[in-house]
């Protein structure tokens, strides 16, 4: 990368985020996001992702630097040490992300398209089990699964939600995707399955006016579903951006050796 980037600066509403805005604001001549070849966020894991689907929604793709001030920063770099920011994006590794899309089709014949990145899942929506019937690149692989839901997951997701679920940890950069049941009734023993990155994975939901089934793409959710088809979609990769040795991939790596 060159120093003649064009850096533009987004920061969460988070106090901490603004006050560690501060020290950067006067530290380089920021541009508009759109005028930007970088951004530079501030804040947590939950608003880099917000950055990331406001980019997907609008087609306009950039490579991200995050800067932890949240929380857990699982896809964030360190808070800013006086290296002045541009020597810090020019040095940055990139990480390719490729995303999900999730097409989701309602009892009442309505469609959605949203994308994921960490993961698309479904869940039931009353004290009643899901039902769904598995598909994979359009074979039905599993007739019934039993159970609070099912979920597809990037590397990239596969140590949030999907770890939680007992799923596996997949090596960034791997082309694969983890299929990971939730609380699973019947087939009680089945732990899931890792699929091959280019799969198609569709769900069909049995007695779905019974048993009423809500599929989410990271944060955002389609009440009462049909059917959902989920896909690698490699047109709208992302691209995201770590210091030299604080890599995304060292830290999915480490998270296999957590006790």
């Amino acid at each position: 990368m060159s120093e003649e980037l064009r850096l533009a600066l987004i920061v969460s509403d988070s106090a901490k985020a603004q006050e560690g805005a501060e020290a950067l604001r006067d530290a380089h001549a920021w541009v508009s996001p759109e005028d930007a070849d970088v951004l530079v966020v501030l804040g947590g894991d939950g608003f880099l992702l917000h950055v990331l689907h406001e980019m997907l929604d609008r087609d306009s793709i950039k490579p991200v630097y995050g800067m932890n001030l949240g929380t857990v920063g699982f896809l964030m770099n360190g808070p800013h040490d006086h290296i002045p920011i541009i020597h810090r994006v020019t040095e940055a590794h990139r990480v390719p992300v490729t995303p999900l899309r999730m097409y989701a089709v309602c009892n009442d014949g309505s469609e959605f398209k949203y994308y994921a990145i960490n993961e698309v899942s479904l869940l039931r929506e009353t004290r009643q089990t899901a039902k769904l019937e598995v598909r994979i690149n359009g074979r039905v692989r599993m007739e019934e699964l039993v159970g609070d839901g099912v979920l597809v997951a990037t590397p990239v997701g596969s140590t949030a939600y999907n770890l939680s679920a007992d799923g596996p940890i997949l090596p960034l950069g791997a082309p694969m995707l983890a299929l990971t049941p939730l609380s699973p009734f019947r087939p009680r023993r089945w732990k899931g399955a890792i699929l091959p990155e280019s799969a198609e994975v569709e769900f069909h939901v049995r007695e779905p006016d019974k048993r009423p089934v809500a599929a989410v793409a990271d944060q955002k959710e389609v009440r009462d579903v049909r059917s959902v088809r989920i896909r690698a979609t490699y047109e709208k990769e992302l691209t995201l951006l770590f210091d030299p040795g604080f890599t995304l991939e060292e830290r999915i790596f480490a998270e296999q050796f957590q006790v």
